[in-house]
């Protein structure tokens, strides 16, 4: 068994703590100011995006635990922020609509989401550096294969 590089390990601990951090920030953020959480802003964006989603589609989107994703879309279903719609394809499965309210609560978050991670990453290092933390990144975002 391979063991990570000194370096591996303080990038593993940092891009942690660095994205635990900014996760924080935002969620109190709108919090503070009565707002749902960001997971909630990410699901009505993908669903507002797709116009409908089935709720394995957002998963894939999402890249969440099915059973979290679950107990997520039950929580906006009762808050009035998504639809469950049949689908016609597969008479077992549904499709996820916004609302009207969902649409209007993903509008309204977002300008103070968008402020929380200009103060949690773009406030604290060059545009540059964004640039080539973003092209870092992009590799870690894909699934990793076996």
């Amino acid at each position: 068994m391979a063991m990570p590089a000194s370096t591996t390990l303080l990038a593993w601990t940092r891009l942690l703590r660095a994205a635990d951090l900014a996760s924080q920030h935002c969620a109190a953020t709108l919090r503070t100011l009565g707002l749902p959480p960001p997971e909630w802003y990410d699901v009505l964006l993908a669903i507002e995006r797709s116009g409908a989603l089935r709720p394995r589609d957002l998963q894939a989107a999402l890249g969440t635990e099915q059973y979290a994703l679950s107990r997520l879309i039950d929580r906006m279903v009762k808050a009035g922020l998504l639809q469950r719609v049949p689908c016609a394809e597969d008479a077992r499965g549904y499709l996820l609509h916004l609302t009207i309210e969902g649409r209007a609560m993903r509008a309204a978050m977002w300008p103070l989401y968008a402020e929380a991670i200009e103060t949690a990453l773009g406030a604290r290092i060059a545009e540059e550096d964004c640039t080539v933390l973003a092209r870092l990144l992009a590799p870690l975002t894909e699934p990793i294969s076996a």
